[in-house]
């Protein structure tokens, strides 16, 4: 048996480590100016890192539709309408076999009469039910053009001038402006721009009739409330001029409103009224705004007409405002001043007048 190894330890030669190298900073550059003739070409690079990133867009938020709220008052409406055509049309077949059990001739008499009754029965409804119909259209047609404005969308803008002209076709005073419109159509890029055109080539003119309708009924208003001797009938008086004058400022934009349309639209006025501020205003505003000149010369009676007539120019401003198919951009709005010294001084011109004659 061979004798065991003993430990041991053995030296571990490493191998000879290189000198690390001295790294020689290059010499700073001395600033230099670089003369004008000197030709210096700058080489692009190849490869461009910012063109190979994709553009991440947002995807726009879903759109959320309108909660529709039950409401009892339409349920109730129409039930009331049904029971009263049901009830018209049981008194109808009785009365034509009433007529027929005395006469041949009164039978059928009552026949002739009631479908006549019932044919024009039926051309009103349709005609309520058209001008409901292109009232809604106006307003969806305002909702259009601030979406358009606002997201500058060239395809809706134009489709959208499109039913403008078609809605104004039957004004003469905006054929220069729908020929207008229709040269520069493929010409104007930019949606903004488009409507802006629009507003002053169609609605402009019209703004102007409808002025003047605003401007006369505050006239009206305002001498009839002066002279006339009880309240009540200058209640009465505002109220019938500012029905017509709603409805002839509906005419003017969008067609007549019919029965139905007009309660729709004097709801809108009103709230439009509500959104925009009180009707009534002070005899301190009136001279504040007018001018203590005019002012001082208006009596009492007449202080009184001039503000009659300032609520009838805010209501006609309010209708404006609803009853526009487009919202006021391009074409300045209407204001209270543009009506209240042109009344005061009609006002006052009629004060002279009448008292001149006395």
């Amino acid at each position: 048996m061979s004798d065991s190894r003993q430990p041991a330890a053995f030296p571990v030669k490493q191998p000879p480590q290189p000198a690390p190298e001295t790294r020689k900073e290059p010499p700073l550059r001395r600033p230099q100016a670089v003369r004008i003739d000197e030709t210096v070409s700058i080489t692009p690079a190849e490869l461009d890192i910012f063109d190979q990133q994709e553009t991440v867009v947002a995807p726009p938020p879903p759109a959320v539709p309108r909660r529709k709220r039950f409401r009892l008052g339409t349920i109730f409406f129409t039930s009331v309408g049904l029971i009263l055509s049901l009830a018209a049309g049981l008194w109808a077949d009785r009365l034509i076999r009433d007529l027929f059990a005395r006469a041949d001739w009164l039978g059928w008499l009552g026949t002739v009469l009631v479908a006549a009754a019932a044919l024009v029965a039926l051309i009103v409804i349709g005609r309520e039910l058209f001008a409901l119909a292109r009232l809604a259209s106006v307003e969806k047609m305002r909702r259009r053009a601030d979406d358009a404005h606002e997201r500058d969308d060239a395809r809706a803008a134009r489709a959208l001038v499109a039913d403008l002209s078609a809605l104004l076709a039957s004004h003469p005073d905006t054929a220069a402006g729908r020929r207008r419109l229709e040269e520069l159509k493929d010409d104007v890029i930019d949606a903004r721009d488009l409507l802006g055109i629009a507003e002053k080539e169609l609605l402009a003119p019209i703004d102007r009739r409808a002025r003047k309708l605003v401007l006369d009924a505050a006239k009206r208003v305002s001498v009839v409330t002066a002279v006339s001797p009880r309240a009540l009938m200058d209640v009465g008086y505002v109220m019938f001029e500012a029905t017509r004058l709603v409805r002839r400022l509906s005419e003017l934009y969008c067609g007549r409103p019919g029965f139905l349309g007009f309660f729709r639209l004097a709801r809108n006025v009103l709230a439009h009224l509500a959104v925009t501020g009180s009707m009534a205003m002070g005899e301190t505003l009136v001279q504040q705004l007018v001018g203590h000149g005019i002012a001082a010369r208006l009596s009492a009676r007449l202080g009184e007409g001039v503000v009659n007539g300032m609520m009838t120019a805010r209501i006609g401003i309010a209708a404006v405002d609803a009853i526009r198919p487009l919202a006021f951009r391009a074409v300045e709005r209407p204001g209270m001043g543009d009506f209240l010294k042109a009344l005061a001084q009609f006002t006052a011109k009629a004060e002279g007048g009448s008292a001149g004659k006395a």
